[in-house]
């Protein structure tokens, strides 16, 4: 049986003003009186699509999805050059989620979504606990400074040549620096003006990320950020690296720390054994300070899961569409 539910197509959709200039794209699907539930993409700047709601009964969930800020079919896009980026920040995404929840009508959502999503949805439900009945994740982060080391430097251990080609490419980054003068290096070059300038950063930081993830692609398999289209991997750069060089405007560490203010929302985390873009022990410390959560480990998956992991996610939320 596939761990998919067929595509239910959206009943309703629309673009909320959020402020700033900004209008997010949303739709909902499935059953009307359903069980709500929000699903918070990744990235940051992936944009929504369309896969993750087969994740959810259409018959007994009410999802809804949106394109965060810049991305997706939201505007003005990230991709554009004068698209000003400093009135988009993690808490400005935050109020976007409660504006939509009021303007849908939502008293409370299950939020669903796993890597840059699963930060967001902590940092959602942490400050508006009363509006989450449950969280599901798959892939956990909390984009600490540590972590975003990690991503951007420390798995260079395994690829050094990859790594040392990712940084050489920014040459302007002051040394002194470090890694997030890396990342300002190339949050600063896709603002620019030259579209062959933005397209080499675009390329070399896709070429990084999916160097990363290539131990658990599959042959063949279309390239998890190279493979985008050019607008939606340049919206997608551009906001990874404005996000990323700034610590996503979070103090370090405070997701887990403050973990304890999802005491009573039950919660289910999953990650992959052998996740080199986001490590295990992010989950597991994330689990131990949140009262109520469970951690399942899959001993054969990486960050971009496995069929294992897309069961778990289906018996997750077919669990949960009962509460």
């Amino acid at each position: 049986m596939s761990d998919l539910y067929p595509e239910a197509e959206p009943y309703d959709r629309g673009m909320l003003d959020v402020g700033d200039g900004n209008r997010v794209h949303w739709e909902v699907s499935g059953n009307p009186e359903g069980k709500p539930a929000l699903v918070v993409h990744g990235g940051p700047g992936s944009g929504s699509g369309t896969f993750a709601r087969r994740r959810f009964d259409p018959g007994r969930y009410k999802v809804v999805v949106f394109d965060q800020r810049g991305c997706g079919l939201s505007t003005p896009s990230a991709a554009d050059p004068s698209t000003d980026m400093s009135r988009n920040t993690t808490g400005r995404l935050i109020a976007d989620m409660e504006l939509l929840r009021e303007h849908l009508r939502i008293r409370r959502w299950l939020l669903f979504g796993g890597s840059w999503g699963s930060t967001l949805i902590l940092a959602y439900a942490q400050q508006h606990p009363d509006r989450v009945s449950e969280i599901v994740i798959p892939a956990v982060t909390t984009t600490r400074r540590s972590e975003i080391e990690w991503l951007y430097q420390g798995a260079g251990r395994f690829f050094p040549e990859e790594r040392h080609r990712f940084a050489a490419a920014v040459p302007e980054a002051e040394p002194e620096a470090g890694l997030p003068g890396v990342l300002a290096a190339y949050a600063r070059r896709m603002a620019h003006p030259d579209p062959a300038v933005r397209a080499e950063a675009a390329d070399e930081w896709c070429r990084w990320e999916d160097t990363v993830l290539s131990m658990e692609a599959q042959d063949g398999a279309p390239k998890t950020y190279g493979d985008r289209p050019r607008e939606a991997r340049h919206a997608l750069v551009r906001i990874c690296s404005h996000y990323f060089s700034n610590g996503a405007w979070l103090e370090e560490g405070a997701l887990i720390r403050d973990a304890g203010r999802l005491a009573g929302i039950p919660g289910v985390l999953i990650h992959g054994r052998f996740d080199m873009g986001g490590p295990l022990n992010t989950a597991w410390e994330l689990s131990r300070a949140w009262p109520g959560s469970r951690l399942l480990v899959v001993e054969d998956a990486g960050h971009l899961g496995s069929g294992r992991t897309s069961a778990e996610i289906r018996t997750a939320l077919d669990g949960f569409a009962v509460r």
